[in-house]
């Protein structure tokens, strides 16, 4: 029993392969995760991770170290999930990853009211545009959508995500409206550049599929920030209607060749698969859905879509 406490530093080092990364995640300083781990070398009297300047790895020892460490903590998971989904009152820190925009329009503006309803959860959220390792990087749940690769997670569907092509309606009149997927051409297409299909658009026009390589003056790895220069005229682009359909609602921004659909993708909740799902994690993810699941979510209602 003597190392139990140096699974959890064992476990962070290994999986983000670093001392400060890992520091982070443990919050405490480098240098006490550094002391930590010579210690428990010192202690073991084997070698655990190789250092470098640019990373450190395990070593064959810290294979075997790290191999039962996990399963150790992941018993000691379950251990306290499963007194946690016996109580009828969540509580305990929950931190949850979430795009940008996605996150700043439509989940921020639900916090206050999750906190009201459950205030022995407190909520951790980072709202980043790239994808983060859920399990590496110590999140309870993401909300993430597009295609889903890794099977360590469960997936449960929140609601459709649909894109449109937009321009705003000063643009259109100065540079006339595309009526073809070839017209385009002749348009300033603006990108967002953490798409994953960032170099080609793909659009259903009347069942026939037509690709077009897009070419413009601006791409940005900020879907609100690519909002804001198609809402200013610059040029056309491809939003998501989360972040659209309140300015085709309002007529701020309007379809371009309507005729034409771009592919929808899905968005779900994300967590790590346990035996027991935490209250906190179960509750937030029932709100979630309360508030936007349905086929036709909040952002859709008001906008032809």
């Amino acid at each position: 029993m003597e190392g139990m406490g140096d699974i959890p530093v064992v476990v962070a080092v290994a999986e983000t392969q670093g001392f400060a990364a890992a520091a982070r995640r443990l919050g405490v300083t480098k240098s006490a995760v550094s002391k930590r781990i010579t210690q428990i070398e010192k202690r073991l009297g084997a070698q655990l991770f190789h250092r470098s300047t640019r990373n450190v790895s395990l070593t064959e020892a810290g294979e075997h170290f790290y191999a039962h460490a996990v399963r150790a903590q992941e018993a000691a998971q379950e251990a306290e999930d499963s007194v946690l989904a016996l109580q009828e009152a969540p509580k305990g820190r929950l931190r949850v990853n979430v795009p940008m925009a996605f996150g700043r329009l439509h989940v921020a503006p639900l916090i206050c009211g999750f906190l009201a309803r459950y205030p022995g959860v407190s909520v951790d959220m980072v709202m980043d545009d790239r994808v983060a390792d859920l399990i590496a990087d110590g999140f309870d749940l993401a909300l993430r959508g597009g295609t889903l690769a890794d099977s360590a997670l469960v997936a449960r569907k929140i609601a459709p995500l649909h894109n449109v092509l937009v321009a705003a309606p000063e643009y259109l009149e100065r540079h006339g409206v595309p009526e073809t997927v070839s017209d385009l051409h002749r348009h300033n297409c603006l990108q967002y550049s953490y798409s994953r299909d960032f170099q080609e658009w793909v659009f259903n026009c009347g069942g026939d599929v037509e690709t077009f390589r897009p070419g413009g003056s601006y791409s940005v790895n900020n879907g609100e920030a690519l909002r804001e220069a198609i809402l200013g005229g610059t040029g056309i682009g491809r939003l998501p209607t989360f972040t659209a359909g309140p300015d085709l609602a309002a007529g701020r921004l309007v379809r371009v060749l309507p005729h034409c659909r771009l592919p929808s993708q899905t968005l779900y909740a994300l967590y790590p698969e346990r035996r027991y799902l935490p209250a906190k994690v179960r509750v937030f993810i029932d709100f979630v859905l309360e508030h936007l699941g349905g086929e036709v979510p909040p952002w859709d209602r008001d906008a032809c879509v």
